[in-house]
């Protein structure tokens, strides 16, 4: 018997189109309930009672208990960062769903990817933080640069000491699935993904299970002033 992780039960857990749907809609970073998953899936609340269990027992989700409701989350942000990567490679290997909606361009330009900005708009932001080396980066290894800690805290009043975690990097490269480049996560992408939203530039869209973020008009403009246009 081999040794080391088991990746064909993970690969199991995420390869049914029922659990996929329902992984895919907790990418927007929201706990959806049950019922709101069992939607997403388009299955019975009951079959989706069966594989939210068998989706908590592999790890990949977890339940917090709220009055009589139950809401289900992602565990944390590698799960949505190994979702993401699977759907770039899904994208570049041609396995797309036929059917697209009408928020499909609105979700290829700026979507939440967890608790991070993803889509154009993400990839954008990556690039200009890196050519105007507020960042450097060697393949997936990124670091905030002393510059670009002076730019956070002038720009954007993010103090870049608060962005250390024990168990998540300041700096992370996320494989974006509709532009196929990277995008940045890790806290400094979570901490500006937050900031827009608190001056109003960005909101997420209402809907559960909806990762579409829409930017205002001023906040687009205040966006490229930091970030340059997107080509």
């Amino acid at each position: 018997m081999k040794a080391g992780p088991d990746i064909a039960m993970v690969a199991s857990l995420v390869g049914d189109p029922a659990r996929s749907n329902m992984l895919t809609a907790l990418m927007s970073g929201r706990a959806l309930t049950a019922t709101e998953l069992s939607q997403e899936a388009g299955i019975t609340p009951q079959t989706a009672s069966s594989h939210l269990s068998k989706l908590e027992a592999g790890g990949l989700i977890e339940q917090e208990k709220q009055g009589r409701h139950r809401y289900y989350r992602l565990t944390d942000p590698d799960v949505a960062g190994v979702l993401e990567g699977l759907a770039a490679l899904a994208a570049r290997a041609g396995h797309l769903r036929v059917r697209t909606g009408p928020k499909d361009p609105a979700l290829r330009h700026a979507r939440i990817c967890y608790d991070h900005l993803a889509g154009d708009l993400g990839v954008q932001m990556l690039d200009s933080l890196r050519q105007r080396k507020l960042i450097r980066q060697h393949k997936h290894d990124i670091e905030l640069t002393a510059e670009g800690g002076r730019f956070l805290e002038k720009a954007l009043q993010i103090d870049a000491q608060s962005l250390a975690h024990p168990r998540r990097p300041v700096c992370k490269a996320c494989l974006d699935w509709s532009e196929r480049r990277h995008h940045l996560a890790g806290t400094l992408g979570a901490a500006l993904m937050r900031r827009f939203t608190e001056l109003n530039w960005a909101a997420r869209d209402r809907e559960p299970g909806s990762r579409v973020v829409q930017f205002t008009r001023q906040g687009e403009k205040r966006f490229a002033a930091l970030f340059g246009d997107a080509k």
